[in-house]
């Protein structure tokens, strides 16, 4: 009985979803499903899937309902992980400290 009552729930609640998330939701799924094919014994996540999860749960409310190989704290992490990396990549185009002061004018500011 209860294995009906909540097909059934879930047969409405599927209807009330919207389409965009009921397809996110397959693709996350499918996803799934090709991490445990390629794997053999524990599932190799690959930056590829990072990135992927990272931008599902970026776009989907339901991604945590949908998520089964890893918990949803560590796609939290991989989010904090790329934008840290993101920021960090964008600063490091310079060296760090204070730019170095040209002979010249080190020579005009002694003259003063």
């Amino acid at each position: 009985m209860k294995s009906i009552v909540g097909a059934l729930l879930l047969l409405v609640s599927t209807v009330i979803r919207s389409r965009v998330s009921l397809q996110l939701e397959i693709v996350a799924l499918r996803h799934q499903l090709a991490v445990y094919q390629r794997s053999t014994k524990r599932p190799q996540i690959s930056s590829g899937d990072r990135i992927l999860w990272s931008w599902l749960a970026s776009r989907w409310s339901g991604w945590r309902d949908a998520l089964v190989f890893v918990q949803t704290g560590t796609v939290i992490a991989w989010q904090r992980k790329r934008f840290r990396d993101h920021w960090a990549k964008l600063s490091k185009h310079g060296r760090p400290g204070r730019p170095p002061v040209s002979e010249e004018i080190k020579a005009w500011l002694y003259q003063l």
